[in-house]
């Protein structure tokens, strides 16, 4: 018998092997006929899973937002049903449910063009039409590898086999009419749950199987499933809007920046209003750090192989690394990471424990090699700008430095107009995977969890997904669209400390070990840019904009005064540009607008006379004439606030 805390508190003894779906009938017929699926002890699971050992369970109804995880990956097996019967030979791949939608791995003999998905999907529309039964079954070994073998599906034999190393015993499939596949679910009930007029398919790419480019290549279907044809709706809408804000899109048109297959793949180059773009987040950087008790470090580019060995980046992450130079017969490698210089500026000295804690921080570009395949204008490069920093602390000042460096890192990204986060804390892996005392993990895992529990911000535990080498804190950033974006990360390091042997001296007068902690607040900076670019469509606030007024002759009379004025607000610290074209007033205006430009001020001979701008923003709103001082206290207010604001 096995003990199962049901959802009222109450606890059940049940025979092992009892389904959920047994269980929860016997709380109540209503509950189970609303139960799509199941989470025990934290791992979502199909109703008709049978119940192995004791744990808690949570019975899932179609409000739950994570019912969509189990409507998408049943979705993904009606869609794949659909192609083996158009395309009786297909081999089946994996296809799982992902953010947003579902896709599904297939080797086909041909590729499949756009008349393809339309019968597919017609196809799919008949499956759900005949709203056929979804059963779980339970194979041997044996048997689960016979029928994989009747099928000719050589991918999920190979499936078959790693999940025998794994169980040994009986193997699940899900059965819905003719298809039958490997899974381990969790489903709905029937194909008839699947609301038809709430899915779509929306493109078709290359895949190689299991992510290895010496594999064969697949054909990988997307798609994308709701509970409601309003859900779909609303998906299209920021599916057109994402487009619209693309930052590959925006940084062309706004002149930001650029990537040249001449000089390389994953390689940025600045254009002047992204590189002011860039060093405006830079300045306000730095200003923060100064005023939080950083000591600002600058460290090489290159380093020699010895350092890469001793911090173990040549054993655990040398496919992430460019081949090495050949310098004076000695091999020396562009560094992929920050950490081991500033580790070496620390051992430069003898440190007491009054001296601690000690804030190291950098603008550190870091070149790592990423497959061409998976690189992606800002968002995925090869060389870019992280602003890491590391903290080296006593024990003793574990909890408040963790406090301090979350408080900063929140502070830092709602600064920059971020609102809504993701927060995961990840913990200790599985013995034999960690390096560090667990006494230090534990202390160092209380001391994250403490500076979460004090925001009060919601957050996710990772239980086992802290890096060998420590636990950590993730902050994601949800942009205007509802997307997560992955920034802030606090990790300690029990490793690097042993490594390079860091010590201080404590009071006792003998040497001891520190707390590392390694910290990057924006991440890769390049990645942060696209990020804000997307955020805010490119209309960025008036801090951030790279050019924040336009001033606008009317005619050519009127552009000494333009250049005055722009004179002033230059003195001012604002960042001005006057357009002295010939185009009409109106198509100066036009073309503010689309550079995103937040301010335009026109100048005539009213506002000559005057010492006046009639004052126009990117909204298309007119303020009207107002002194060029008052116009200058106006916009520096906003810069001050740092507001999205421009009225």
């Amino acid at each position: 018998m096995i003990q199962i805390s049901l959802p009222d508190g109450s606890v059940k003894e049940v025979a092992a092997g009892t389904t959920i779906l047994d269980v929860v009938e016997s709380i109540g017929p209503r509950l189970a006929q609303a139960a799509v699926c199941a989470v025990v002890d934290g791992e979502l699971k199909d109703v008709r899973d049978p119940l192995t050992q004791s744990g808690s369970l949570t019975v899932l109804t179609k409000e739950d937002p994570r019912v969509l995880e189990t409507l998408r990956h049943t979705t993904s097996h009606i869609m794949a049903q659909a192609v083996k019967r158009l395309f009786p030979d297909a081999k089946l791949g994996i296809g799982p449910a992902i953010a947003e939608g579902f896709y599904y791995d297939l080797e086909l003999a041909k590729p499949l063009a756009d008349e393809d998905l339309t019968r597919i999907f017609d196809e799919m529309k008949a499956i759900i039409k005949e709203d056929l039964a979804i059963q779980r079954k339970e194979l041997p070994v044996d048997e689960a590898r016979a029928l994989l073998r009747a099928q000719d599906e050589t991918f999920k034999l190979e499936l078959l086999d790693e999940l025998d190393a794994l169980d040994g015993e009986t193997i699940s499939f899900f059965e819905q009419g003719e298809f039958v596949d490997l899974c381990r679910g969790p489903h709905l009930q029937s194909t008839g749950k699947v609301n038809v007029e709430a899915i779509k398919l929306l493109s078709v790419a290359g895949a190689y199987w299991r992510g290895d480019e010496n594999r064969p290549m697949l054909q990988r279907i997307y798609g994308t499933a709701w509970e409601k044809p309003a859900d779909l709706e609303a998906y299209e809408w920021r599916q057109d809007e994402a487009a619209k804000r693309d930052h590959r899109k925006l940084g062309k048109e706004l002149d930001l920046f650029s990537i040249h297959e001449e000089g390389g793949a994953g390689l940025v180059c600045w254009h002047p209003r992204g590189a002011r773009l860039k060093r405006t987040i830079e300045e306000f950087w730095y200003q923060q750090h100064d005023l939080g008790g950083y000591e600002i470090v600058a460290t090489p580019h290159i380093g020699k192989a010895q350092l890469w060995s001793i911090s173990g980046h040549l054993d655990f992450y040398r496919e992430g690394m460019y081949s090495p130079m050949d310098i004076d017969g000695v091999d020396y490698f562009i560094k992929p990471m920050n950490c081991p210089y500033q580790i070496l500026i620390y051992k430069t000295k003898v440190h007491s424990y009054r001296e601690l804690p000690l804030r190291m921080a950098e603008m550190g570009t870091v070149y790592r090699y990423e497959r061409s395949g998976v690189l992606h204008g800002l968002m995925r490069v090869r060389g870019f700008t992280i602003d890491d920093a590391h903290i080296i602390c006593r024990p003793d000042q574990v909890d408040d430095e963790i406090r301090r460096v979350y408080e900063f890192s929140m502070n830092m990204l709602m600064a920059f107009g971020f609102e809504t986060f993701d927060i995961y804390l990840s913990t200790r892996p599985h013995e034999g995977k960690a390096v560090g005392d667990p006494e230090q993990w534990e202390q160092a895992t209380d001391a994250l969890r403490a500076a979460l529990d004090e925001r009060g911000l919601p957050y996710q535990v990772d239980e086992g997904g802290g890096a060998f080498y420590g636990p950590k804190i993730d902050i994601k950033v949800k942009d205007s669209l509802g997307r997560s974006w992955q920034c802030s990360t606090i990790q300690f390091d029990f490793n690097l400390p042993n490594r390079f042997d860091m010590t201080y001296i404590a009071e006792d007068g003998k040497e001891h070990r520190p707390f590392m902690v390694h910290r990057a607040l924006l991440g890769s900076l390049e990645r942060f840019i696209g990020c804000l670019i997307e955020h805010y469509g490119g209309a960025f606030p008036v801090w951030l904009s790279p050019v924040q007024v336009n001033v606008i002759p009317i005619a050519d009379r009127h552009v000494e005064f333009a250049r005055r004025v722009a004179d002033r607000m230059k003195a001012a610290g604002l960042r001005v540009t006057v357009n002295e074209t010939s185009e009409r007033m109106n198509a100066k205006i036009r073309d503010a607008q689309l550079q995103k430009i937040p301010y335009m001020l026109v100048v005539g001979d009213r506002e000559q006379e005057a010492d006046a701008v009639s004052v126009r923003l990117r909204t298309e709103e007119d303020l009207g004439a107002k002194p060029v001082s008052e116009v200058i206290d106006l916009i520096r207010s906003k810069i001050e606030a740092k507001t999205q604001d421009l009225a």
